[in-house]
C-alpha cells in the first residue's frame, strides 16, 4: 500500500461524529393503540430494569430527602405535541425527575401540561419482532421528545448488521446544544451521567453498577432483602462460630487446669509416698 493510500485508509478508519436535523414524520410517530406484545426475554429485561431503578429511587429518597423526587415508569406514553396528541413514544422504562403532579396515577405524560417534564433517562429493549426501529429511527423520536439520555439494550443481539450491529448497548446523550448524540455503540460497559452509574450488559439483562467492573451492582428490592437476610444469617453464623470458639477455649482452659491439678496431685502423692518410705 502506498503512503497516500495508507493515509486515506487511516482517515476512513478514524471515528467521526455526524450531526443532522430530522424532519418530524408525525404519521410514523403515532402511538399504537392497545398493548404491543412483548417476548419473554424483552419483558424480563425491562421488568428487571424497572425493579432495579425503583429500588434505587427508594434508597435515594431515604438518603437524599432534600433532592427532587424520582418516579420510575414502565410503558408510559409520552406525548409532546398538544396539536397532535396521538404522536409520542412509550419507553420500555423511563425515569421521571421530577415526577408529574399525578405521581403514579399518571396515565400519559403530556409535556405541554404544567409539571410534566421529559424523562431524564429512557430505556428501550430491542425486540426480535422489530429490531430495525431501535437502530434506525427510535432515537429521532427521543431527540424530539427531549429525554436527557437514551439507552438501547439488545439482549439477543438481533439488530441489523447493515447498520453496524448488532451491539448489546447504545447510549445517547443530550449535549449542551440540545442535540441527542450517540456516545456509545458496542458491548459495554457505558457510563450514564444521569444515573451516575455504569451500564453493563449481562446475558439477557442489563446491570447497573456504581463501578465499571460491576462489583457494586444495583439490586432490586427483593434482592436487597435477600442480601440483607444473607448478611444477617452470615452475622449469626459468625456469632455462633465465635461463641463456639469461646466455649472451646474455655473448655481447653478447663482441661488444662484439670491436667495441672491432676499433675499436682500426682506430685503430692509421690512426695507423700517418699515421706512414708523414709519414715
Amino acid at each position: 500500500m502506498s503512503a497516500t493510500m495508507a493515509r486515506v485508509d487511516h482517515v476512513f478508519r478514524a471515528a467521526v461524529a455526524l450531526r443532522y436535523s430530522v424532519a418530524p414524520r408525525l404519521e410514523d410517530w403515532v402511538l399504537p393503540e392497545g398493548t404491543v406484545p412483548e417476548s419473554a426475554v424483552h419483558d424480563a429485561a425491562a421488568q428487571r430494569l424497572r425493579l432495579v431503578l425503583e429500588a434505587w429511587a427508594a434508597r435515594r429518597r431515604e438518603l437524599l430527602p432534600e433532592r427532587a423526587a424520582v418516579q420510575v415508569a414502565r410503558n408510559l406514553a409520552v406525548r409532546w405535541l398538544e396539536d397532535a396528541p396521538q404522536v409520542g413514544i412509550d419507553p420500555d422504562v423511563c425515569v421521571l425527575c421530577p415526577p408529574p403532579p399525578e405521581g403514579p396515577l399518571v396515565e400519559s405524560l403530556c409535556l405541554w401540561r404544567p409539571g410534566h417534564h421529559p424523562p431524564r433517562i429512557s430505556f428501550e429493549v430491542v425486540s426480535r419482532n422489530h429490531p430495525h426501529k431501535d437502530y434506525v429511527a427510535v432515537h429521532e423520536r427521543y431527540a424530539a421528545m427531549g429525554t436527557g439520555e437514551l439507552v438501547v439494550f439488545d439482549p439477543l443481539l438481533v439488530g441489523p448488521r447493515a447498520l453496524g450491529g448488532p451491539v448489546a448497548l447504545q447510549l445517547w446523550r443530550r449535549d449542551d446544544s440540545g442535540a441527542l448524540e450517540r456516545v456509545h455503540f458496542g458491548p459495554g460497559p457505558a457510563y450514564s451521567e444521569v444515573l451516575d452509574a455504569w451500564l453493563l450488559p449481562r446475558e439477557h439483562h442489563l446491570d447497573l453498577a456504581s463501578d465499571r467492573g460491576g462489583e457494586q451492582r444495583w439490586r432490586t428490592e427483593e434482592e436487597h432483602q435477600r442480601a440483607e437476610k444473607e448478611r444477617e444469617r452470615a452475622a449469626k453464623e459468625r456469632e455462633r462460630a465465635e461463641k463456639e470458639r469461646e466455649r472451646a477455649e474455655k473448655e481447653r482452659e478447663r482441661a488444662e487446669k484439670e491436667r495441672e491439678r491432676a499433675a499436682r496431685l500426682e506430685v503430692e502423692r509421690r512426695l507423700a509416698e517418699l515421706e512414708r518410705r523414709v519414715r
